[in-house]
C-alpha cells in the first residue's frame, strides 16, 4: 500500500452496527468514518446511542450485527482488552479509578509486568515521564487519587489509555465536571495528541466545544446516523436541530421575576469540609419566592458544602438557616422535604439515585411514605409505576421504561429522573446544583423552561405549596 492510499485509510470505520437492549432499539444500521490524526465528534440527544456505540467500539458491548474495520482491516473487538491490543483506548464519563491507589498504581493496573511488582514500577514510572513530557499530561506519579481535582484525575484516565499504546482515543463527555480553566487545558492536550499523530472521538452535548476543538462532527438522533458534517461547514444552530429534529433556542426566554416574601435565609453561615477545612465563610443571602438565585464559582470553592449544608446533610459550624420564617439548623433532610424544600444533588450517582433499582422506584425516593404511593402499610406499586410513566412522559425521559434499572440509562436521562422526582413535587424552595450537567441541548431548553416555570408559580407559603406536606400534618387527610 501506498502513502497517499495509506493516508486515506480511516482510522476507524464502523458499518452498519446494530444493537438492541430488549425492546430498546440503541443503535440502528450505525455508518460513521474517523479520519486519522482527527479529532472527530459526536453529539446527539440523551439516549441517542453515542456511548452504546463507542462502548461497541471498546468491547464493553458487543453489536447484533455490523462491522469494525481498524486501519482499513476489519475486526472482532470481543472486550476492552481486545480493542487495547488494537491501539484503541477509552477514557469514560464517569472515571474507571481506585480512589485510594497512586497515580502510577493505577496506570501499571493490570499490567503489573508479573509477581514482582518493583520492575514493573519502575518502568512505568519512566514511560509516565516520557508520555508527560511529550503530551504535557503533568501529574504527580505518587499522588493519591482522591486526593486529586476532577481535571488530574481525568489526565490519569489519558495517561492510561495512552501507555497501554492508544493511538485512538476516546473521550466521553470529558468536559462535564471540569471547569472552564480545566476545560481549556484539556483542549490544548487533545490539540497536542492530534499534532502528534493521535485520533480522537469526542463525544459530548456542548455545541461550543464542538465548533472549538473538533474537524469533523457527527450527529446521532433516536439510535441513528443522521448527518456528518466538517466543522468548518456547519453552525450551531444547525447541529441542534439536527440533533433534536426541531429548531432550539439557544437563549432563555423568561419574562421578568416578580420576588415575594422571603422563603430561604442563610445567616452568617460558616460550613467546613470533611478535613476541618472552611468552605463557606461568614456567609448570608436571601432567596425570595418567585426568584432564582444563582452561586457561581470555580469548583471546589464551597458551592457544594452550602448546598449540603442548606439540604440538612452536612452540619454548619455556625450560623443559622431560615426556612418560611423557620429556624431549620441541622435537621433531618426527610424533614426539610415535608416542610416544601426539594434538593437536587451535584452528584446524581452517589447522593441522588440508587443505581440498581428500577426507575419507577428512583423516581419516588425519599417520598416514599407519601399516601398516594401507599396502599395501607405498604407500597403501592401499581400507583407507583403509574406515577413513573407519567414523569417519563412529561420529561422525555428515555427509554420510556419504569421498569428499566437506572444504572442502564444515560447520565442526561438519570438527571431528568431526579429533576423530574423533585420538581414535580412542587416545592416551596428547590435547591438544585449543577441543573444541566451532562444534559443534552434539547433537555437543557426544557430544564431552563420548567425552572423558570416553577419560579412563576410561586406561592407564599412552603406549606400551600405540597399537597402532601399538608395531608401528611392533617390527621383528617391522611387517615
Amino acid at each position: 500500500m501506498n502513502s497517499s492510499i495509506a493516508a486515506s485509510t480511516p482510522a476507524i470505520e464502523l458499518v452498519g452496527i446494530d444493537k438492541r437492549f430488549g425492546p430498546v432499539h440503541a443503535n440502528k444500521n450505525i455508518h460513521l468514518s474517523v479520519a486519522k490524526g482527527s479529532i472527530h465528534g459526536i453529539i446527539g440527544e440523551n439516549g441517542a446511542g453515542k456511548s452504546t456505540l463507542m462502548s461497541i467500539l471498546y468491547g464493553f458491548y458487543h453489536a447484533d450485527s455490523g462491522q469494525i474495520l481498524v486501519d482499513g482491516k476489519e475486526i472482532r473487538i470481543t472486550d476492552s482488552q481486545t480493542a487495547i491490543r488494537h491501539g484503541i483506548g477509552m477514557v469514560h464519563q464517569h472515571f474507571m479509578l481506585v480512589e485510594n491507589f497512586s497515580v502510577l498504581e493505577n496506570v501499571m493496573l493490570g499490567v503489573e509486568g508479573g509477581a514482582l511488582l518493583k520492575g514493573g514500577e519502575a518502568a512505568v514510572r519512566k514511560a509516565l515521564q516520557q508520555i508527560e513530557r511529550e503530551y504535557g499530561l503533568d501529574v504527580d506519579p505518587d499522588a493519591i487519587i482522591e486526593e486529586l481535582p476532577v481535571g488530574k484525575q481525568q489526565r490519569v484516565e489519558i495517561l492510561k489509555a495512552l501507555y497501554r499504546g492508544a493511538d485512538v482515543l476516546i473521550l466521553d463527555e470529558p468536559t462535564g465536571v471540569l471547569t472552564p480553566a480545566e476545560a481549556d487545558h484539556l483542549f490544548k492536550m487533545l490539540a497536542q495528541l492530534k499534532a502528534q499523530g493521535k485520533t480522537v472521538i469526542l463525544i459530548t452535548h456542548k455545541l461550543r466545544e464542538i465548533m472549538a476543538i473538533t474537524d469533523t462532527v457527527s450527529v446521532m438522533r433516536r439510535g441513528e446516523m443522521v448527518a456528518t458534517r466538517k466543522t468548518a461547514e456547519t453552525t450551531m444552530p444547525e447541529l441542534a436541530e439536527l440533533m433534536v429534529g426541531r429548531r432550539v433556542l439557544l437563549r432563555v426566554e423568561k419574562s421578568e421575576a416578580k420576588p415575594g416574601p422571603v422563603v430561604l435565609a442563610v445567616e452568617n453561615l460558616t460550613v467546613k469540609d470533611g478535613r476541618g477545612v472552611t468552605m463557606v465563610d461568614n456567609v448570608s443571602f436571601e432567596v425570595r419566592a418567585g426568584e432564582i438565585v444563582g452561586i457561581a464559582g470555580v469548583a471546589g470553592n464551597g458551592q457544594s458544602e452550602l448546598l449540603e449544608a442548606i439540604a440538612g446533610i452536612r452540619k454548619a459550624a455556625s450560623g443559622r438557616i431560615i426556612l418560611n420564617g423557620e429556624p431549620v439548623g441541622h435537621v433531618d433532610p426527610a424533614l426539610l422535604r415535608k416542610k416544601g424544600l426539594a434538593h437536587v444533588p451535584e452528584d446524581r450517582h452517589h447522593m441522588g439515585l440508587v443505581l440498581s433499582f428500577e426507575e419507577n422506584e428512583n423516581a419516588i425516593l425519599g417520598y416514599q411514605d407519601d399516601p398516594k404511593y401507599l396502599k395501607g402499610p405498604f407500597l403501592d406499586i401499581d400507583a407507583i409505576r403509574k406515577d413513573a410513566v407519567e414523569k417519563i412522559e412529561k420529561y422525555d425521559i428515555r427509554p420510556a421504561d419504569p421498569r428499566l434499572k437506572t444504572a442502564n440509562f444515560s447520565g442526561g436521562n438519570q438527571q431528568k429522573i431526579v429533576l423530574a422526582r423533585e420538581i414535580e413535587r412542587d416545592p416551596a424552595c428547590l435547591l438544585v446544583g449543577q441543573p444541566t450537567r451532562g444534559v443534552d441541548i434539547g433537555a437543557i431548553e426544557f430544564i431552563h423552561k420548567r425552572l423558570v416555570a416553577l419560579r412563576d408559580q410561586a406561592r407564599r407559603s412552603c406549606w400551600s405549596r405540597s399537597s402532601w406536606t399538608r395531608s401528611a400534618r392533617s390527621p383528617t387527610a391522611s387517615s
